[in-house]
């Protein structure tokens, strides 16, 4: 039988950063509020949460990369949230702010969740931050703190 490795509970001591992008504040604000949310219910203390607000989606990855390389976190959360123009602008920065952020997780191995919305609509996106599909700013939460507890069961080397 293969050996299953678990997820260890969340420990109070640990730190998270969440980078939340202000461009679209009105969806991302309560993408924030719901992660800190997630977290605060499975016992992290608001005081162990560290937010860093940018200007938008495309300056993510740069804080994002801080953080992680800080040593200071256990995981970096992602918020924000790109909404479909007039022209393929927004395919552009989605493309390259995920590949950024899945570059800063392999390369610090840390968790850091994408949480950035890449919706057609506004009306998408309120639906997804808080509205009929719930929010995924609590969704990213909540895997963050997974990873962050599957990793510390992961032996490394």
């Amino acid at each position: 039988m293969p050996n299953t490795i678990s997820i260890s509970a969340v420990d109070p001591a640990d730190r998270y950063a969440i980078v939340v992008a202000q461009w679209n504040r009105s969806i991302t604000s309560q993408l924030l509020e719901g992660a800190v949310t997630m977290l605060c219910e499975e016992g992290v203390a608001e005081s162990r949460i560290d937010i860093a607000w940018v200007p938008g989606s495309w300056e993510i990855p740069l804080v994002a990369q801080r953080f992680a390389s800080s040593g200071n976190h256990v995981a970096v959360i992602c918020l924000g949230a790109v909404i479909r123009g007039e022209t393929t602008h927004d395919q552009h920065i989605n493309r390259g702010v995920s590949l950024a952020i899945s570059q800063i997780a392999l390369e610090t191995s840390l968790p850091v969740l994408f949480g950035i919305l890449t919706c057609e609509s506004m009306e998408q996106a309120i639906h997804r931050a808080g509205g009929q599909v719930g929010n995924k700013g609590a969704d990213c939460a909540e895997a963050a703190m997974q990873m962050v507890g599957l990793l510390k069961n992961i032996p490394t080397g």
